[in-house]
């Protein structure tokens, strides 16, 4: 399936598969993205930024997920590519690419991470009464990185757990 013709249909369906939904305004909204061809949403309040591709400076004696540090007006920001650390699809960098700058607290703590993801889809709304549960069996991505599965259409999107993301560089 192609990537374009899927954001473009994921999109299109955002709002009629939200079935149960009376009002599309109701529920937390989350911005979703795609990593090959997989579909994956975070929580659009912890998103500071999305910014194009640039390639960052690396560090050395990381993991391969860890593709370097930005300078974000003075603000030193590891980026990590989640298709890389999920193995969802080669990491190819093009005029789509972007990084997720996510702004996340821990504990008492604000921590500055940024994603590397194919592109941008859609703002969902999303009820927690609608998500399906994340699986519990093994696959590319670990079931702590899950909050929860959503349809959409034909698609599943996979609303990720930011507070094991934000954990993401101990793995």
């Amino acid at each position: 399936m192609n990537t374009l013709q899927t954001r473009n249909e994921l999109a299109a369906n955002s709002n009629s598969a939200l079935l149960g939904i009376e009002n599309a305004n109701e529920g937390d909204q989350h911005l979703s993205f795609v990593l090959g061809n997989e579909h994956y949403a975070v929580d659009i309040l912890s998103v500071s930024e999305i910014r194009g591709w640039e390639k960052p400076t690396i560090v050395p004696n990381t993991p391969a997920f860890m593709k370097g540090v930005i300078n974000l007006r003075g603000i030193i920001v590891p980026v990590f590519d989640l298709r890389i650390r999920f193995d969802v699809g080669v990491a190819e960098y093009s005029a789509t690419t972007v990084v997720i700058v996510l702004k996340l607290m821990d504990g008492n703590q604000r921590k500055i991470i940024g994603f590397t993801v194919d592109a941008v889809s859609d703002v969902l709304n999303i009820q927690e009464k609608d998500l399906g549960k994340a699986p519990t069996f093994a696959g590319n991505l670990p079931a702590h990185y899950i909050k929860g599965l959503l349809n959409i259409g034909d698609d599943v999107v996979t609303v990720l757990n930011l507070d094991a993301l934000l954990n993401i560089e101990d793995a």
